[in-house]
């Protein structure tokens, strides 16, 4: 099957077009930029070909018909005919309570993602207005969303459960839900072909580290526990997002400078994490410069990066009551070799040993990066969320027929 999968942020549009037979993806690209004057659209061929074309893209609609019409363009397409788009993909961040699993959109379930903004509202927007922008141009084409929060529907119930009275879980399915889930969901299944052994036997915590970031505790392909909480504000330092912090802040904070809930919201999810601590940028890669040349304010952001990322690396492997693998993806996960080094140093009576030469070597590869003396193997694999979420729509299609 041919699908297309969306990822709609609030102002761009990552895509793939990928044949799930062969799990070749005929092409990929990015409209970067929706809204705002200097749109770029940056397509690549599987066969090298690549195009980067600017423009003023004002929406989403905009920007998926864009997509569309570069895919059977002449010149930089794929396909000759629209027709031979089978299906259509979605990454959707938050299904609340509503959805346990990948669903095919009619119009029962688009009712019920627009209940579910409330969850994620800096994310389920945009989700959605992908959605709309391709039953718009497609109508006739089965679209499938697939949710960031099914990976993690299977965890405990002490693990996901806040201390609060319990009446607002019932009321409002107020509770841990984790995202990340594909991610997660692949790079730990990765990892077990990787190693040769069935997943079923295998204890791995995995962490995507990106300008989101979480971590998650996979037991037998189950993840059992994760950072992330009800919103993906809890849990690692990231880029715009504070993580975990004491719930006195929001009040402290909120009442000092005079925040409307509104605006404590997006404080929280927008200034603070390493763009509030170095008050340069939110870029990983720009902070770990800033730092060699000497600037505290990165050097102390990335001291807390990394010790967030030690202490729940470290207490998954209790969670877990031990682990055979740590895996490292997203961009920074995969990229940041002193990421990854710092926040495994001083782990050894766990059972972790780094090789920090190897380590420093690898960039966006699939590696191991543990010594030969480490009780667990600690690997680098490049996440491939589009993958998965066009393997789920390819079964869900097939099993709606």
């Amino acid at each position: 099957m041919r699908v297309l999968t969306l990822n709609s942020g609030s102002s761009s549009v990552k895509y793939q077009f990928i044949n799930t037979e062969t799990r070749e993806v005929l092409c990929k690209g990015l409209v970067d930029r929706i809204g705002l004057k200097g749109t770029i659209l940056t397509h690549k061929r599987c066969d090298g070909h690549q195009v980067v074309i600017t423009d003023n893209i004002v929406d989403h609609q905009t920007a998926v018909n864009f997509i569309f019409d570069i895919l059977i363009d002449k010149n930089h397409g794929v396909v000759s005919s629209l027709a031979e788009v089978e299906a259509i993909g979605h990454r959707l961040v938050h299904a609340g309570a509503s959805f346990k699993q990948s669903v095919l959109i009619n119009t029962a379930v688009r009712e019920k993602l627009y209940e579910c903004i409330e969850f994620a509202p800096l994310h389920n927007p945009p989700n959605i207005k992908g959605i709309e922008a391709s039953l718009n141009k497609l109508p006739d084409t089965p679209n499938v969303g697939v949710f960031d929060t099914t990976f993690h529907v299977n965890m405990p119930d002490y693990a996901y459960t806040y201390a609060i009275p319990y009446i607002y879980y019932e009321k409002y399915g107020i509770r841990r839900y984790g995202f990340h889930g594909s991610s997660h969901f692949y790079v730990s299944r990765r990892a077990a072909e990787l190693t040769g052994t069935s997943i079923e036997k295998l204890n791995i915590i995995t962490c995507h580290l990106g300008n989101g970031s979480s971590i998650a505790a996979v037991r037998g392909g189950i993840s059992v526990d994760t950072s992330m909480g009800f919103t993906p504000l809890e849990g690692l330092v990231m880029g715009t997002r504070c993580g975990d912090i004491d719930p006195g802040l929001i009040f402290t904070i909120a009442d000092r400078e005079k925040f409307t809930v509104e605006q404590a919201n997006a404080f929280f999810n927008k200034q603070c994490g390493m763009k509030g601590l170095t008050g340069l940028s939110s870029d990983m890669r720009e902070i770990e410069t800033a730092a060699l040349e000497g600037n505290q304010h990165a050097r102390l952001a990335l001291d807390v990066f990394c010790y967030r990322v030690k202490k729940y690396i470290a207490s998954y492997v209790g969670v877990l009551n031990g682990a055979d693998l740590i895996v490292f993806t997203g961009g920074i996960g995969e990229n940041s070799n002193f990421v990854r080094e710092h926040s495994l140093t001083n782990l050894e009576n766990l059972g972790i040993r780094l090789d920090t030469v190897k380590n420093k070597s690898i960039r966006g590869v699939e590696s191991v990066i543990s010594s030969p003396e480490s009780k667990i193997q600690v690997m680098v694999i490049p996440t491939n969320e589009e993958l998965v979420i066009a393997l789920e729509t390819e079964r869900i299609i097939k099993t709606s027929l």
